[in-house]
């Protein structure tokens, strides 16, 4: 007895069973290890082939040929392949003019499929821009474009269809009215993608449940004439959708200009600060772990380079940063004296200057009870609360340097210039004067560092 399944031609082996074995070593590479020939029913001269991991290269003709002593019988049959894509993926890619790009991605399907945006009740709207490309594998990807205005449906759908399967999947957004506002474009796209991430957790639940109930075997027995299987897998993984919507909004900061942040948002761009022993004064003395430093009583033996301040006692942080959005805080404890904020890489180490922005330094200190800002002249400072730890913020690309008193919260004071080069965090404990300023500055973990929830009830106190 022989059972030879082929493509369209007789040496384009499919799978082989002869002899009461199955010939695995005549099939065509791309068909090892994923052909079954299932032989319940092979005495009523009955068998079926199952394909697993179904791919588009199987679409196409098949033959059947069943040989038993002088009995023989051939048949053929068409196996089409569809597979239902990624949920679409709707991304803010534009703000201009009263006017916001909505971007809509979908992936993984076969044959190509269908895109289109839709209006609240269901109607078809016109589109930017339309585009598919061709995945490894075979599979397709879409990418459909929207332009919004002040007078378009508040809420727009993104539907992909999978014309052969008639099925489709689907992405709803909602934008308010005040996200047309020129003045606050960052909120669009934070609005768009929090509403996605919300939508995620059905959508997920949805497709796993469908995953686990597709098919994705093929059975063909000898007389059909004709099969059209319908083979779904669901490409999309939630956990895959929520880390990219995630990176679309980590990188929302720098691509959408924003309003001054309060501390609560500030502190979701903590990042860790170490001290460069290399910049410090002879004077000072740093920890081992380099998040703290006070100012001693003897001159070490350190070599005097370039980098090294000298006579101020300062001492920079080792992070040097030259775009993004970067905060720290640090802790002052009840020292009478302190200097804390940003300076340029190249700013003078080696001379007393005023620590002001034209000379490369956005600077707040603390001086007999008095807080400034160290401008020209300098700002003295409102503070209703004594801080026992300032946080420092750099907006790189909004030209902003802000400190925050953290415990009450509230915004000491906003530095607004422009930037260029690598700016790096700048410390001074002031000199200890008899012991009374001998405690150190230290360089401390933000709530968001220590898995803490950095966020307050409400930001009513960051002003």
């Amino acid at each position: 007895m022989e059972v030879r399944w082929s493509r369209s031609r007789f040496s384009a082996v499919v799978h082989v069973y002869r002899d009461g074995q199955d010939q695995f070593g005549e099939q065509m590479p791309e068909y090892r290890g994923r052909t079954e020939l299932l032989k319940h029913n092979i005495t009523d001269r009955k068998v079926s082939l199952r394909i697993r991991d179904v791919r588009p290269s199987d679409e196409g003709q098949y033959k059947c040929l069943f040989q038993s002593g002088v009995f023989y019988e051939e048949a053929s049959l068409e196996l089409q392949v569809a597979g239902l894509g990624s949920v679409p993926d709707i991304a803010v890619e534009g703000h201009q003019d009263r006017r916001i790009r909505l971007v809509c991605r979908s992936s993984g399907w076969f044959p190509k499929p269908q895109a289109e945006w839709r209006d609240q009740q269901g109607q078809r709207l016109p589109s930017a821009s339309e585009s598919s490309s061709q995945e490894a594998g075979g599979l397709f990807g879409t990418e459909i474009a929207i332009v919004l205005t002040e007078r378009s449906s508040r809420k727009v759908s993104c539907r992909v269809r999978n014309p052969r399967l008639n099925q489709e999947r689907e992405s709803a957004v909602s934008i308010a009215e005040q996200f047309f506002s020129r003045d606050k474009p960052w909120i669009v796209a934070m609005g768009v993608t929090l509403t996605l991430l919300a939508g995620l957790i059905p959508l997920g639940s949805y497709c796993f449940a469908r995953h686990y109930e597709a098919k994705d075997e093929v059975e063909a027995e000898l007389g059909w004439k004709r099969i059209t299987p319908l083979l779904m897998d669901c490409k999309w993984h939630i956990g895959k959708n929520i880390r990219k919507l995630k990176e679309v909004h980590s990188k929302l900061p720098s691509s959408f200009p924003s309003p001054r942040i309060g501390w609560r948002c500030a502190q979701l761009c903590a990042v860790d600060v170490t001290l460069d022993p290399d910049t410090a004064h002879p004077k000072l003395v740093l920890s081992e772990d380099g998040k703290s430093v006070r100012h001693g009583d003897t001159r070490q033996d350190l070599p005097d380079t370039p980098e090294r301040f000298d006579p101020c006692v300062c001492v920079l942080g080792a992070e040097g940063f030259v775009g993004g959005r970067h905060y720290w805080e640090v802790g002052v404890g009840d020292k009478p004296a302190w200097d804390l904020g940003v300076c340029r890489e190249s700013a003078s180490r080696k001379e007393e200057i005023a620590y002001s922005p034209e000379n490369g330094y956005w600077v707040v200190w603390l001086r007999d009870e008095e807080y400034k800002a160290r401008t020209s002249p300098p700002t003295l400072l409102s503070v209703s609360a004594r801080p026992s730890r300032v946080g420092v913020f750099l907006d790189y690309e909004a030209g902003e340097v802000s400190f925050y008193n953290v415990t009450d919260r509230s915004r000491l004071f906003t530095f607004t210039d422009t930037f260029s080069g690598t700016l790096r965090p700048f410390f001074c404990p002031g000199l200890n004067a008899g012991g009374t300023n001998a405690a150190p500055l230290t360089i401390c973990l933000a709530p968001a560092q220590a898995g803490e929830d950095p966020s307050p009830a409400s930001e009513g106190k960051d002003r």
